[in-house]
Order: C-alpha cells, then sequence, then structure tokens
C-alpha cells in the first residue's frame, strides 16, 4: 500500500523557489532516501509540508491519502502528533536541555492521546532503540550524552506513538561509522516491525548504501536521478551523482603527502576527567582514565572512537577548554597553567574549530568582528589598523570572498561558516589547532574542500593538528597518526596507514570494517 506520495511538489521562500517539481512514493514499510548536498532542497521537501517551515508549498503532498497542501494548522498539528514522527540531525538542539529524557520521552508518548506511560515501559522503549542503562538515562538531561546516545533517545521519542511514517533529517551526521551503521539498521529494523515507512534524508550516499530501498538524488531543488541504492552507486547516470559517490572519504587510494615533523609540542601525561552522575545516583563516572598523548610540530594527530569514548572529554582536557582532575600539560616543554590560569599568550598558541560552525558563530556579529575577536583578545600588541589587516589576510587564507566580511553567519553557507571559524583560529598565529568533529556536520562535497583547506593550511604553516573524528577516512586523509580510545582509555595508536592496513583491537577493526 501505498502511504505517502508528492506530487509536482514547489516550495518557496521569500519568493523564491528552492523545490520545484520534485515527485516520489513510498509504501508502507518501505524506506525512501533524499540524497544531495547542503541548499539541494532535501530536508525543505521533507520539513515544510507538514508546517515545519515558514516556506511556502505548492503541489500535493500527500500521508495515507490526506493532502497536507494547504491543510490547516490544527490538522497538520494533528498529522505530526499522532501520524508522523520526526528525527532531526541536531539532536541536542532538537531536545528541551531544561528536561530529562524521561520527562520528555513521556510528553511525547502522550501527545498521541495515549495513557501516561509507566517507568518500566520508558525504559523498555530506551532498550529497544539500543540505549544502554536505560533506567539511568530516564533521569538525564540532554547534554550529559554523547551525540550517539541522545541521537538513540530521539528516536524513541520520534517512534512513541507507533507513527505511520518516520521523517529522519540527517540523522547520523555527526555519529561514528559504527553507530552510523547501529543506527541505519535500527530504523529499517523498526520499519519492518512497525510497517512504518521511512522517509530519509542524507548528504551521505555511503552512509545509506545497503540500508534504503531506494534513493532520489536532488540537485539544486529537482530530483536529478532516482532508482535503488545499488543501480545509483553502481551505475549513476548524472555527472551530480558520480560527484557524490567520488567525494564520499575512503581508506583506499594512495596515502597522502602530509608535511613533516618537528620537536615535541604538547605532552599530556595520565589525564583523568569524570563527572558526578546525574540525579539521586551517588559517586563519578570515569569519562577519561589517565591518558597520554603526544603531538609535535607540524604533526596531525587523530583521536577516533565511538560516540562517548572520552575522546572530545580527554581533548577539551588537554587543550584547557574543558575540566580535568588529574594529569599534567606541557607546552613546549613547559607546564601549561590551569584553565582559569591561562594567559593570552598561551591560548593563542592552541587554538580550535567546532562541529557545528554556525553555532560556534556569534549570530549578532559579522564576520569581520567574529574573526577579529580573538585577534583583540589575546594579541594586544596590534592595533586597530593591524589587526583589520590581520583580519583580511586570514580571510584570504581560508579562500573566502572579501565582500563576505560584513556578512553575518546567518547568510554563509555550511562551508563558508566552516572557513570563517578556521579563520577566526588562524587569527592569532597559533602552532596548534584542535578541530573537534570538524567537518562532520558539512555534506561531503562541502568537507572536502575543508580538508583540502586544512591540508594546505597544514603544510604552508607548519600547523600541529589535535583532530577528533569519528570517521577513519578523514583522519587517514589529514592525519600523520591515529589514536584510538575505547571507554577513556587509549587501545590502540599509531601511524595512520599502518593501523588501517593492519589494525590489532578488536574496536579498531570494527572501525575499519564500517568504513570501508
Amino acid at each position: 500500500m501505498t502511504l505517502l506520495v508528492a506530487d509536482a511538489l514547489d516550495i518557496s521562500i521569500g519568493g523564491r523557489r528552492i523545490v520545484e517539481g520534485v515527485g516520489f512514493a513510498i509504501e508502507a514499510g518501505r524506506s525512501l532516501a533524499l540524497v544531495g548536498a547542503s541548499g539541494s532542497g532535501k530536508s525543505q521537501t521533507c520539513l515544510a509540508p507538514f508546517g515545519l517551515s515558514p516556506a511556502t508549498v505548492a503541489g500535493s503532498f500527500r500521508l495515507d491519502g490526506e493532502e497536507l497542501v494547504g491543510a490547516g494548522e490544527e490538522t497538520l498539528r494533528r498529522i505530526r502528533g499522532r501520524e508522523v514522527g520526526f528525527v532531526f540531525q541536531q539532536p541536542l538542539t532538537a531536545l528541551t536541555p531544561h528536561l530529562t529524557i524521561g520527562a520528555q520521552l513521556r510528553e511525547a508518548w502522550t501527545q498521541a492521546g495515549a495513557a501516561r506511560p509507566g517507568r518500566a515501559q520508558m525504559a523498555a522503549a530506551l532498550e529497544r532503540v539500543g540505549l544502554d542503562r536505560a533506567e539511568e538515562r530516564l533521569d538525564q538531561y540532554p547534554h550529559r550524552l554523547s551525540g550517539g546516545q541522545r541521537q538513540r533517545a530521539l528516536i524513541a521519542m520520534a517512534i512513541a506513538h507507533r507513527p505511520k511514517l518516520l521523517v529522519a533529517d540527517e540523522p547520523t551526521t555527526a555519529l561514528d561509522a559504527m553507530l552510523r551503521t547501529e543506527i541505519m539498521k535500527m530504523l529499517g529494523r523498526l520499519c519492518d516491525e512497525e510497517g512504518m515507512a521511512l522517509l530519509l534524508v542524507s548528504h551521505d550516499l555511503a552512509a545509506v548504501a545497503d540500508h534504503v530501498d531506494a534513493i532520489a538524488v536532488m540537485h539544486a531543488g529537482r530530483i536529478v536521478e532516482t532508482g535503488s541504492i545499488h543501480a545509483v552507486l553502481g551505475d549513476p547516470q548524472t555527472d551530480y551523482a558520480r560527484a557524490l559517490i567520488a567525494a564520499s572519504p575512503s581508506l583506499d587510494g594512495p596515502p597522502p603527502a602530509l608535511g613533516p615533523i618537528g620537536a615535541p609540542l604538547i605532552e599530556a601525561r595520565r589525564v583523568s576527567v569524570s563527572f558526578a552522575r546525574p540525579g539521586w545516583r551517588r559517586g563519578r563516572l570515569q569519562a577519561v582514565d589517565a591518558v597520554d598523548i603526544d603531538v609535535a610540530e607540524g604533526e596531525a594527530v587523530a583521536i577516533v572512537g565511538g560516540s562517548g569514548s572520552g575522546k572530545s572529554t580527554f581533548a577539551r582536557a588537554v587543550a584547557r577548554l574543558g575540566p580535568i582532575d588529574a594529569g599534567e600539560i606541557r607546552w613546549r616543554g613547559m607546564p601549561l597553567p590551569e584553565r582559569k590560569a591561562m594567559r593570552p599568550r598561551d591560548r593563542a598558541g592552541l587554538q580550535p574549530v567546532f562541529q557545528d560552525p554556525v553555532a560556534s558563530l556569534d549570530p549578532l556579529w559579522k564576520v569581520r568582528d567574529i574573526v577579529a575577536e580573538p585577534l583583540r583578545r589575546l594579541r594586544p600588541d596590534l592595533g586597530g589598523a593591524a589587526v583589520a589587516a590581520r583580519v583580511e589576510a586570514v580571510l584570504a587564507e581560508v579562500g573566502l570572498d572579501p565582500m563576505l566580511a560584513g556578512r553575518r553567519p546567518g547568510a554563509l553557507s555550511g562551508g563558508q561558516a566552516q572557513r570563517v571559524a578556521i579563520a577566526r583560529a588562524l587569527g592569532p598565529d597559533p602552532a596548534m589547532l584542535l578541530l573537534d568533529e570538524a567537518t562532520s556536520a558539512l555534506d561531503v562535497l562541502v568537507a572536502g574542500t575543508i580538508l583540502d583547506l586544512l591540508a594546505d593550511l597544514q603544510r604552508q604553516r607548519g600547523l600541529a593538528i589535535l583532530m577528533i573524528t569519528h570517521d577513519l577516512a578523514v583522519a587517514r586523509r589529514l592525519c600523520h597518526r591515529i589514536v584510538v580510545m575505547d571507554a577513556g582509555r587509549i587501545v590502540e595508536e599509531g601511524p595512520a596507514e599502518r593501523l588501517i592496513a593492519a589494525p590489532a583491537h578488536p574496536l579498531t577493526r570494527r572501525l575499519v570494517d564500517a568504513s570501508r
């Protein structure tokens, strides 16, 4: 039975048409992936017909025979609450920060008129989506969960009322390769068990391979190619589909040309970080347990591991951006001050670039002010003219048009915003960059250009890089050495090519297999 039909769908925002003539159909229990680069119109295609966008919608979009285009807000609210579940790209922003996971799951459960669930029912729902320690998670707030744990909780909420259709907008973008595979398998299993249809949005063809029944490739608001996933991957008919496939990071191919390595830069010894357990439970959760790491001048080191492995917590502790319980950190052979005692010259040497480029930039500031801020704080030796010249120079260095200096982050694409974040980090002339999942929120085409930019900057400046990533293929493209973490400890490390070719630890082998 055909559950969802889109026909001649047009979507406009501010009088500009962003989706034109889109059509597709999904049967109950089946799945379709809309794939394309950022700005191709795939998310608006999935969200605007349900009233989740300020866009104007024309054409037809029918769910189980009921027309959504032109329907009133009361009708759309009923459909969203009872017949459709939504899973969004950024679970931390999709979840309410001041409510526990249990409170939000209970709300999702009852919005369709179901009876108020008991605690055991809610714990079982979290266990069903593979969330460990489900009873404990009910009392936690979203910020205490890893990205993968939050995504599982969001999926549990989306299917709590047993919807007919599940709309998943980039549900695996920020997840490691193993978890990405697990989430996609779980979505497929839920479709089989519940008879749900799945409408999936993704920019990553490799992520949806073997997990969906059909694919529609979108470009510039139109569907340019459709077919089974194996047909499109095996024999793409358009240049655009071929470009998407080619841009996906790979563990195969010749090794990249990396720059030379110099003297030791940062040395961390027996770094440990713990957090208090939530709610009434006593004790502390050991997130990082006596971990060592060295990074030399000009060396790029990747820390990889599953969600919740402690890699970001460890890297932030090393960079004095997060808490630390114990351990010694030395910079160029000298002890690095505690976080609250860090001086401007200490901060200038190690600059961060974060995962979500738009969220990391002040939405009210213009690009030139965003890039200038760390210069004013960390380089007091520079006067106003020198700061302005430095801003212009680093924007050019990262390949941004000078005309963008007067824009605000909301007027930038994801790739442009990440280049601004990199320019901001380069301004104080650091010796080392901390890249915390700096390309995971970008589509594969844009992420490839950002990785090329970082590789060029590393060679030209002799930059050291400490990269946190869930993607071994991304780590191989940029890094000399890879460190694998699990449960707060390093389980394996070594040169990137050797570790990928001959992984010794079972976790590393699983990461390599999931990345191929």
